[in-house]
């Protein structure tokens, strides 16, 4: 019988196959005719950047893509959800996946994380094509292996090509270094190539410091820009022709409010200590963008009256700073004028005088202030002049 099966297996020969695709060669032959038509063809690549909390991946999307999109902080979990960036170049268009920092369930519970969270960088890497690994070679007490959860998630899509980044480096003194954790992270390997001989053999069931199957390894500083157009090169050779998923001119697929929300919380994180920023709740109250202008405003909810009074600071010396730092860079996102207030409250019962409001620059609150001195003028004015015109009439009366 296995046989039989063997001899009805069909062969195709080239004809059959010529004639069965013959649409698509002749559209190959066509696009072969015209060079001007493979210029413009459009090519498709998703990359998911992953890696530990303030590894630098924000930071490091925003340069590539040369626009202020994700949120950056010098305190972990800036990033909450997963959010896509995009640039197009050379006819390619590469769409960031700006996930979470991958942490564990008692960061959750420590940070007050959403319970979706760790699923946000799950789902990213599902719809990427490319996986990069953003390593902070800053820190010395863990720069010397790859975090145990990136080893993780590394071995769930191991089908997935990855390339690692090895990031910060103009916080490094010594250039040397960089080679060492090359070595170190790589396992001497890249795309399971052995590049040199490994002078002790790992044992069985000892922990793995790096990973092998890396396609590529870059040494940049997101924050100064040196190494990212390489990884950009990079990209673009790995783009596959497919149609653009976002219209040029798209660079994120995040609505304004969403930014304007997570811009706030990223500003939190900067002025406030500890953990005080994560147990705040941001509400966008007002948007509208009139004549070129956006105009925005915010609520942040406090836990108690003493949080709130932080938050404020001073006469609201600190509120009224973190709302001119956030005015500042949402103008970066937006490439507009941005009027923005932000207001406090607590969710505690509290008087209605209680509430505080910052404005940035020229505010509605100076105006009023403006506006209402003006006003007082011109009344004391016409008071005055009414008041000589009485005389002058109570006079003129007694002379008659």
């Amino acid at each position: 019988m296995f046989r039989f099966l063997l001899t009805r297996t069909p062969i195709f020969s080239r004809k059959l196959i010529e004639s069965q695709n013959a649409g698509i060669i002749r559209s190959i032959s066509a696009v072969a005719r015209n060079p001007e038509e493979v210029a413009n063809v459009q090519k498709l690549i998703k990359i998911a950047i992953i890696g530990v909390p303030n590894s630098g991946k924000s930071t490091l999307i925003n340069k590539i893509v040369n626009h202020r999109i994700c949120p950056t902080s010098s305190k972990v979990h800036t990033t909450r959800t997963a959010s896509r960036a995009v640039v197009n170049k050379k006819g390619a268009q590469m769409i960031f996946y700006d996930t979470p920092g991958l942490v564990t369930t008692h960061e959750i519970k420590k940070h007050h994380l959403e319970t979706s969270f760790s699923s946000a960088s799950r789902h990213s890497i599902q719809h990427s094509n490319i996986i990069g690994v953003v390593h902070d070679v800053s820190n010395h007490w863990t720069r010397n292996q790859l975090p145990q959860m990136v080893l993780e998630t590394l071995k769930c899509y191991s089908h997935i090509p990855s390339f690692l980044v090895l990031n910060k480096i103009d916080m490094l003194r010594s250039k040397r270094i960089l080679l060492e954790l090359v070595d170190t992270l790589t396992m001497n390997c890249i795309e399971g190539v052995v590049q040199k001989d490994i002078k002790e053999p790992q044992k069985d069931g000892e922990k793995t410091s790096g990973w092998k199957k890396f396609s590529n390894i870059f040494m940049v500083s997101a924050l100064t820009g040196d190494g990212l157009q390489d990884i950009q090169n990079f990209l673009l050779t790995r783009a596959k022709i497919s149609p653009w998923e976002f219209a040029d001119g798209t660079n994120t697929d995040q609505s304004s409010e969403t930014l304007i929300q997570d811009t706030v919380r990223a500003r939190l994180l900067d002025f406030l200590p500890q953990e005080i920023p994560y147990n705040l709740h941001t509400q966008l109250e007002y948007f509208n963008q009139t004549g070129g202008t956006i105009y925005a405003s915010v609520q942040i909810t406090c836990p108690s009256p003493r949080i709130e009074k932080l938050v404020c600071g001073e006469a609201d010396g600190k509120l009224t700073q973190i709302t001119e730092r956030v005015s500042s860079d949402l103008v970066e996102t937006f490439r507009l004028p941005v009027s923005i207030t932000i207001s406090t409250k607590t969710s505690l019962p509290h008087r209605k005088d209680d509430t505080h409001t910052a404005y940035p620059h020229h505010s509605f609150s100076q105006n009023f202030v403006n506006v209402i001195a003006f006003w007082s003028m011109r009344l004391m004015r016409l008071n005055a002049s009414k008041k000589f015109c009485d005389e002058k009439l109570r006079n003129e009366t007694a002379v008659l």
